[in-house]
């Protein structure tokens, strides 16, 4: 598959390691490499048109052929094309990016701290929890409770709060200070006959007896993407977050809100914290801060910590802390022109306009035979993976099902992405219903195709057969 000595594939194979890739298996199966984008569509090398089911890395929110994004970096890289914001030194668009983000942001969230990745903002979203504590005179209230299938970045620290043993095996994480409480999925925890109201009381008693255990002048933040991404797409209960926070208010534990995959409309609402109530005191946001088209990131913080922490880097001498590109002038011109197209477009509106039709087609596949629970909001879904519905039993991951059924749409020119045990779909938010429906026949036939292989293997339980 890597084809001739000279090709791309053959270069790429030689020179790249690759993120999230079984890089002994890249070798020989080699990449696919994708040469321009058009809409919703992107295209590869030979000329064969795929939809982006997951807008890239569930990021690119405005498509791939945006020309007011090109001609802001084209403008920007004219007039200044690098400088930094350390020192006391800014830059406009650094400026109205942070001007425009503050006005739509939930209510309390009032300085920006930018950064180039989300695992770069959850990581500096950590250090103000530390430096805002020191600054308090608790310097024992740092710990913070991340949850089981949580997604927070690759860094050192963000990986330890991230809540996925994949990494962490082998990677030496988590480090310390991390403490992990439960995964707000009442499919795939709720125990048997526990009504979803009984599975809330649950994890919240639970999340507060760690609290008590632990002791709250241990614990400094809690935080939590809104709707999971790559733990699997899982959407909390509707009260589920609303009695988390009252929790976290009565021992003093901040709120970290992970919005790189929900934010910008994703969710049907501006932000995932609009969708399930919830009032961050640090909200983090990336991907499509920029509708991915260049790295930036940041960390939100409230008036309140701002406040706090601009008084005690006066006292110490220095806010220590930033990176080159934080506010790189080009990224943020980019990021303030998808702002303004959020905006003039009514992004949110388009969202809530074609939300139900991808759901109503996500829950029509949740009675194919491979499927156990079809979940989602807003233009964001997942299929949970079964080889028995009655029983909920998984597929053996090392069957690589998911990866067939990702294998499938692509064949059928469609990208989605498999985890271990669920297919995910996050398309561009400029997707239309036809599209969408162009989506969801190519994973219909994939998981079609992908169960015919399951029986084959005799991987099913008889419920499933009898289904198929």
């Amino acid at each position: 598959m890597t084809g001739r000595p000279n090709s791309l594939a053959a270069r790429d194979v030689a020179s790249l390691i690759h993120p999230y890739t079984n890089l002994d298996k890249h070798k020989t199966d080699g990449p696919l490499v994708i040469a321009r984008g058009e809409g919703v569509y992107v295209y590869d090398e030979t000329g064969k048109r795929y939809l982006e089911g997951m807008a890239g890395l569930w990021s690119t929110s405005l498509g791939f052929s945006e020309p007011r994004l090109v001609e802001a970096a084209r403008r920007q890289m004219e007039q200044l094309p690098t400088y930094h914001i350390f020192n006391s030194r800014s830059t406009e668009p650094s400026i109205e990016a942070a001007e425009e983000l503050l006005k739509i942001v939930p209510k309390g969230l009032g300085k920006v701290l930018f950064a180039n990745s989300g695992s770069e903002a959850n990581d500096q979203a950590a250090k103000i929890v530390w430096f805002y504590n020191n600054a308090l005179g608790r310097p024992r209230k740092k710990r913070i409770i991340g949850r089981v299938r949580g997604y927070h970045g690759i860094t050192v620290f963000s990986g330890s709060m991230t809540g996925l043993a994949a990494n962490h095996v082998e990677w030496d994480l988590p480090v310390g200070g991390i403490l992990r409480t439960d995964c707000p999925s009442h499919y795939l925890y709720g125990r048997p006959g526990e009504s979803e109201a009984q599975f809330v009381d649950r994890l919240v008693a639970n999340l507060e007896d760690m609290i008590i255990r632990e002791g709250p002048d241990t614990i400094g933040a809690f935080i939590a993407e809104p709707v999971n991404g790559a733990g699997g797409v899982i959407v909390p209960p509707a009260d589920y977050f609303p009695r988390i926070q009252q929790v976290l208010r009565k021992y003093d534990v901040l709120m970290i809100a992970d919005e790189v995959i929900c934010g910008f409309g994703r969710t049907g609402e501006m932000f995932g914290c609009d969708t399930f109530g919830i009032e961050p005191d640090i909200m983090t946001v990336a991907k499509a801060l920029s509708s991915a088209y260049l790295p930036i990131s940041a960390t939100i913080i409230s008036d309140t910590i701002a406040e706090t922490i601009t008084a005690h880097a006066g006292k110490v001498g220095n806010f220590a802390h930033g990176f080159t590109y934080a506010g790189h002038p080009v990224a943020a011109a980019v990021a303030l022109e998808t702002l303004r197209i959020y905006k003039e477009r009514d992004i949110v509106s388009q969202v809530k306009a074609l939300a139900p039709h991808l759901q109503s087609r996500l829950r029509a596949l949740g009675s194919h035979p491979l499927v156990g629970e079809a979940r989602g909001v807003g233009l964001i879904g997942a299929l949970q993976l079964v080889a028995d519905k009655a029983t909920r039993r998984p597929l053996p991951p090392a069957e690589g099902i998911g990866a067939l059924i990702q294998q499938g749409a692509m064949a059928r020119g469609v990208i989605v992405r498999a985890g271990p045990d669920a297919v995910f779909v996050c398309p561009p938010l400029i997707i239309t219903a036809e599209q969408i429906d162009e989506m969801m026949d190519a994973v219909a036939a994939a998981l079609d195709e992908a169960h015919a292989v399951a029986e084959q293997r005799g991987l099913l339980g008889r419920a499933q057969s009898a289904a198929g």
